[in-house]
């Protein structure tokens, strides 16, 4: 991907009214599809296992397993159901400007997401 400063990124707002600040770099990736979908699943998967992590306060998950809240996975299911459906829907994937995601761009946001569940425990 581009290199680019903490500067500009933090200022991307701002890469067509001061271009002289983004020498260098498309003003267009700060509107790609493709990076805002890894954005996206990468917080929704993130905020599920963090809800995973919420089963219990002072327990692991190997002592109180997920499937003791049933009503959580039920959410979880119907969180990433609906994430899948602005994923995969022609339609609804334009409304939201994101793209399907590939396996190995799954991989990528299970790479990313995953290693909550191991820090939060």
């Amino acid at each position: 991907g581009p290199q680019m400063s903490f500067y500009q990124l933090s200022h991307h707002m701002a890469c067509y009214g001061n271009p002289e600040d983004f020498k260098g770099i498309s003003c267009e990736i700060f509107h790609a599809p493709e990076a805002m979908t890894m954005a996206l699943s990468i917080l929704v998967t993130i905020e599920m296992a963090n809800a995973l992590n919420s089963v219990s306060e002072n327990q692991s998950l190997m002592v109180m397993p997920p499937w003791c809240n049933i009503w959580l996975l039920l959410a979880m299911a119907l969180s990433f159901s609906l994430h899948f459906l602005i994923l995969y829907v022609d339609f609804l994937n334009i409304v939201f400007n994101i793209t399907p995601l590939s396996f190995e761009q799954w991989m990528t946001v299970m790479k990313f997401s995953v290693p909550v569940i191991l820090l939060d425990e």
